[in-house]
Order: C-alpha cells, then sequence, then structure tokens
C-alpha cells in the first residue's frame, strides 16, 4: 500500500467541510482509504488523522493512542457531546502542522457516537489523551485546525513561516 500525501497548514483544503459517508460509501475502496491511512498516521508517526488532512473530503478518523500502536479507532461520522463541562490544557501538535505545538483546551470527558470501518454504530465514553485526539481530528472534519485557538497574532506568525517553507 502506498502512503498518502498529508496536507501541510496552511493548504486551503485543510478548510474543507467533509461530507458524511452512506451506506453505498462502504465498499472495498473504503476499506482501502482506512486501510492507506492507518498505514500513513503510523508512518508520519500520529496519534490521529482525519480524511481531510489527505485531500478526503468525508467523515472519517483514523486514531491510535496507545504506545504499542495496537488500538485503531475508525469513526466514521463521528460525533461527540461533553460529559462535564471540565475542560483541560493539553500540548497538541498536527501532522498538518509539523514541529509545532501548543496547549489547547479541551473537554475532559466525552461520548463519542460515530460507526465502525463496517458501518456498524459505535459509542464509547474517553477522557484524557482519546477524548483530546477525538476533539482534535472531528475539528479537522469541519474545516478547523487547531492553531485556529490561537491568538490571530500566533495565526498570522505561523501563515507566513509556513508560507516561506512551502517556497523554499
Amino acid at each position: 500500500m502506498s502512503l498518502l500525501t498529508i496536507l501541510e497548514y496552511p493548504d486551503p483544503r485543510l478548510r474543507i467541510k467533509a461530507t458524511p459517508l452512506v451506506p453505498a460509501d462502504f465498499t472495498p475502496a473504503l476499506q482501502q482509504q482506512i486501510d492507506a491511512m492507518f498505514e500513513t498516521m503510523y508512518q508520519a508517526p500520529g496519534i490521529g488523522l482525519a480524511a481531510t488532512q489527505v485531500d478526503y473530503h468525508k467523515q472519517l478518523i483514523v486514531m491510535d493512542v496507545s504506545e504499542e500502536k495496537d488500538q485503531p479507532w475508525v469513526l466514521i461520522n463521528p460525533t461527540y457531546e461533553a460529559l462535564e463541562p471540565t475542560q483541560e490544557l493539553l500540548q497538541e501538535g498536527c501532522l498538518s502542522v509539523p514541529e509545532y505545538y501548543a496547549d489547547i483546551e479541551r473537554y475532559l470527558r466525552i461520548k463519542v457516537t460515530s460507526l465502525d470501518r463496517h458501518g456498524n454504530p459505535q459509542e464509547f465514553e474517553c477522557d484524557g489523551l482519546l477524548a483530546h485526539c477525538v476533539q482534535h481530528e472531528c475539528d479537522h472534519l469541519k474545516g478547523i485546525v487547531f492553531v485556529d485557538y490561537l491568538s490571530r497574532l500566533k495565526q498570522d506568525r505561523l501563515r507566513k513561516k509556513y508560507l516561506k517553507l512551502q517556497r523554499a
């Protein structure tokens, strides 16, 4: 399987809102897309990858926050709700914003509802790193990059820095 190209900030395609997958989309081609996304994420290396980041604008996320990289999650058409109003800061990075990290505040505990890779409904509660990862990747499906949570000044500096790097 070949690795997919990860779009890098400030690529405008990262701003495209993903559309839901429908039952007719659950084909061998979708399974190949999921496998390619996992391979790309693990190779990068990362803990989560939204389809938007590889220029596939469907509501699809792959994740694995385990140390051993043996607990893969596939979330299709995911939604989440906060289980409590408590939020926490956690340092986030992003495969689409290489070598940049920032403290981002997100809900501590969430309930996630989605479909698995075969279209079966799944629902689970999570906290900590997994909860942060779900929220981060769901943002990508809405066309939001984690740097959008930073001040306008920091965003402008980052945009200029990454545009300059891409031209070089």
